[in-house]
């Protein structure tokens, strides 16, 4: 996915922005960006490929030579970015987190007479902020470039413009990722993660609505294109993207996964589900607090029968080869073998998608003595892959564990039937619950019910984005 973090300050305020956009490196693992703006050295920006280094230790040199009472910084796990360009309306950078589905056509349709050309990346696609930029320079001016940007992009599109006259910072249409506007002594700041300003002393202030454009300055923001009235905000926020110490719409991270897990194991105890394990516990880390909620509600004891290694692999899926990105997971897990051997286990994640670091986690504890493994998913079976922000996104939804199970117990008739399969009380729930636990080990599986997470998050069920589970837009 990616975020981004912007400062606006009376004073230099490059830490600011490097260590904002460093606390929201959880996002995207692949490229880190750095752009900063001053009077006198005008420009400067400097990216990174963070996938085997913290984004951090990639800048700590450069930061030193970079000044500037304005900055944009970002993580991406598409794009390389921040941008510069330089176009009638200015120069500015400019950075994006979403996805273009229709990226080629745009190409295609908007540009392809002569005179337009785009920098093609590694894989040949057309990098999509710049092929943002290029739609928001089709305007007169940012604000009607950005509405036409979002107007024609198919997928989701969150804006970040750095100009001399500060960030101008514009939420998705239908508001799938947050920004936040905190105000502090020395300027204000813009974010995705409301921690990433409070830990820097800023004060959030301002949340953004769908498709909201504001111009941030020193002395605070402006609206220059009012919100929308719908909004989808992307549920995956608490379930496993946001940080425990975030708040999107008024709601906390850690606060929802506790409930999330509560709410599960009560629903566990009234259906009569709930197993006789002899611990409860959430596989790391995004699994924790749900599995923390878990045990609180149902009194079984909370325990961490492995742990993972994490100074030299800060997360599972940095590597970019799937046997590596395996490998790594497996070297991380260190059991605690008193609490494992002979022991009854119920894990809770945060969800399952494919299912394959879940069936080494499987099999790892059986090697180190369970007696028993119960697995739950803090979420409903994903049916779709994301087409959004790229969340379960995949060459083919047949790679998701669901959508391969169907298959193999009913074929293509089968996948005519999601919304049964999904429903984990229906003949056709059933028999899909039963086939994961026979294939990935389980001794009982469990999802999270559509409504129990909806009830955990606390909005309209219209205002969440809930398109991977139901495939409805």
């Amino acid at each position: 996915m990616g975020g981004f973090f912007g400062a606006v300050s009376r004073k230099n305020c490059k830490y600011d922005v490097f260590f904002g956009t460093d606390y929201h490196s959880h996002l995207g693992t692949k490229r880190g960006g750095l752009t900063f703006y001053d009077a006198e050295k005008g420009f400067q920006r400097q990216i990174h490929n963070i996938e085997n280094t913290p984004f951090r230790t990639k800048f700590e040199a450069d930061l030193e030579k970079m000044d500037g009472n304005m900055g944009l910084g970002c993580i991406s796990d598409t794009d390389p970015q921040p941008l510069l360009v330089r176009s009638h309306l200015g120069m500015f950078a400019i950075a994006t987190v979403g996805i273009i589905n229709n990226a080629e056509e745009l190409v295609e349709k908007t540009f392809s007479g002569p005179g337009y050309q785009f920098m093609a990346m590694s894989s040949g696609k057309v990098n999509s902020t710049e092929l943002t930029a290029a739609l928001i320079n089709r305007c007169d001016n940012l604000v009607d470039g950005i509405r036409y940007a979002q107007a024609v992009i198919e997928g989701s599109c969150t804006i970040m413009i750095l100009d001399k006259d500060g960030l101008i910072a514009a939420r998705d249409k239908m508001g799938r990722l947050p920004i936040v506007i905190a105000q502090g002594e020395k300027g204000c700041c813009a974010a995705m993660e409301s921690f990433a300003c409070q830990k820097l002393g800023y004060q959030p202030c301002y949340n953004l609505g769908p498709g909201e454009i504001v111009r941030v300055t020193a002395d605070g923001h402006t609206q220059l294109s009012a919100p929308g009235d719908k909004m989808k905000i992307c549920a995956f926020l608490w379930s496993y993207y946001g940080y425990p110490n975030s708040n999107y719409e008024g709601v906390n991270v850690e606060v929802m996964r506790n409930r999330n897990g509560e709410i599960m194991a009560r629903e566990e105890e009234k259906n009569g589900t709930m197993p006789d394990v002899d611990y409860v516990a959430g596989v790391p880390d995004s699994g924790l607090p749900h599995g923390i909620g878990y045990s609180n509600y149902s009194h079984k004891p909370f325990a961490r029968p492995f742990v993972k290694y994490t100074p030299t692999w800060a997360r599972s899926f940095m590597p970019s080869n799937q046997e590596v990105r395996n490998l790594v997971a497996e070297m991380k897990q260190i059991p605690v073998p008193e609490l494992i051997e002979g022991k009854k286990l119920l894990l809770v994640d945060d969800s399952i998608v494919r299912g394959t670091q879940l069936r080494e986690t499987v099999d790892f504890l059986y090697k180190s003595g369970a007696k028993e493994v119960h697995m739950r998913s803090a979420c409903p079976p994903i049916m779709y892959g994301c087409k959004y922000l790229n969340f379960s996104s995949s060459k083919s939804e047949m790679e998701l564990l669901t959508r391969k199970t169907i298959q193999n117990l009913e074929g293509n008739v089968g996948q005519q039937h999601l919304s049964e399969y999904a429903d984990g009380t229906t003949p056709r729930g059933k028999s899909m619950l039963e086939a994961i636990c026979q294939e990935m080990g389980f001794d009982s599986l469990g999802y999270q019910t559509l409504d129990g997470l909806l009830e955990a998050i606390g909005l309209d069920r219209d205002k969440v984005c809930t398109y991977c589970w139901t495939g409805e837009e």
